[in-house]
């Protein structure tokens, strides 16, 4: 069976934000990653590590200070090298379908809920009419559980949690190859967490993809095929989720303290703070909060073997695997 080409492939992407006075904060670093049809991957890691930058960077959403580097492609389409033409005509919505970090914040305040979808649905697929666009409206709420007897309210008079399907209902209508949600579950309940990840992970099919950018493990763990695990900016671990959540677990340092930091593990945190992405050391930036750290973390540690680090858990050997 022929191998089918990942709907998103990152190559070496960085972002740079240039500050008066010639400062540079490096907010993304040379982040390499795949997602393939019917795959979710989730992007995690501590807030302020550069996720939502990458979100940003991948839609052409950058500030004007921002400056890239790298490849991300999606098909035959490098997204950074793009204009802002092509961007909002053939990618906004339509090839990837964006539920953004705050909801309410990008729903018209003024305009109801069905008068969003109804102009989303006659921008994206061409239907016309007023029957017709009502039609697609409803349909488009029903896939992401929104109750049709809100969609004539506006958003301030819904809660957080139907602000958020109500997002995910317009992010859905174009059928976008890609759904990139960012931070999807921020100020849910427990239970409307695990609702939200579920109905995201529905809408991956054969054709379709979704990158979750997420703080929230347990969301991660409920949805996710792969995880990448993000620190100052860099990706330090890249894996099967059943192998980060499971058995033998993550092998970067840092990977593990995010896992017993949960209440159901030990409950630790991990010591100190992230490093200043204006100020990143030349090494290991984890090695101040690290308990592995050796003179060798003085040095940036290549990407090898799935994860970047100088002295990562050891992998399990084929004896322990029988043992």
């Amino acid at each position: 069976m022929t191998e089918r080409s990942p709907v998103l492939s990152v190559r070496g992407l960085s972002v740079r934000f240039l500050l008066p006075g010639g400062r540079r904060i490096a907010a993304v670093t040379d982040a390499h990653f795949d997602v393939a049809p019917g795959e979710c991957l989730a992007l995690i890691g501590e807030s302020g590590c550069g996720k939502s930058v990458l979100a940003s960077a991948l839609l052409g959403l950058l500030p004007a200070n921002a400056r890239t580097a790298g490849h991300a492609r999606l098909g035959d389409l490098d997204l950074l090298t793009s204009d802002e033409r092509t961007l909002a005509r053939t990618v906004r919505g339509r090839r990837i379908g964006l539920i953004p970090q705050s909801p309410a914040a990008h729903l018209t305040p003024v305009r109801t809920i069905r008068s969003q979808l109804q102009e989303t649905v006659a921008q994206l697929t061409g239907v016309r009419g007023r029957a017709a666009l009502r039609t697609a409206a409803e349909q488009a709420a029903a896939r992401a559980e929104f109750p049709p007897d809100h969609l004539d309210r506006h958003p301030h008079e819904l809660s957080g949690g139907l602000a958020q399907r109500a997002a995910t209902a317009l992010a859905l209508v174009g059928e976008a190859p890609l759904l990139l949600a960012d931070e999807p579950t921020t100020g849910l309940d427990r239970d409307l967490v695990d609702r939200t990840v579920d109905e995201l992970r529905r809408h991956v099919d054969a054709d379709r993809a979704l990158l979750m950018i997420t703080h929230d493990l347990a969301a991660a763990e409920r949805i996710a095929d792969r995880v990448a695990v993000m620190y100052a900016g860099r990706i330090v671990e890249l894996t099967a989720a059943d192998t980060f959540f499971g058995a033998p677990g993550p092998r970067h340092p840092y990977s593990r303290g995010l896992l017993e930091a949960l209440p159901d593990r030990s409950f630790t945190p991990i010591p100190g703070l992230p490093p200043e992405l204006g100020d990143l050391p030349d090494g290991c930036a984890f090695a101040a909060r690290c308990d592995r750290a050796t003179d060798a973390c003085t040095a940036l540690p290549p990407f090898t073997d799935s994860v970047a680090c100088h002295h990562p858990v050891p992998a399990p050997t084929p004896e322990d695997i029988r043992a």
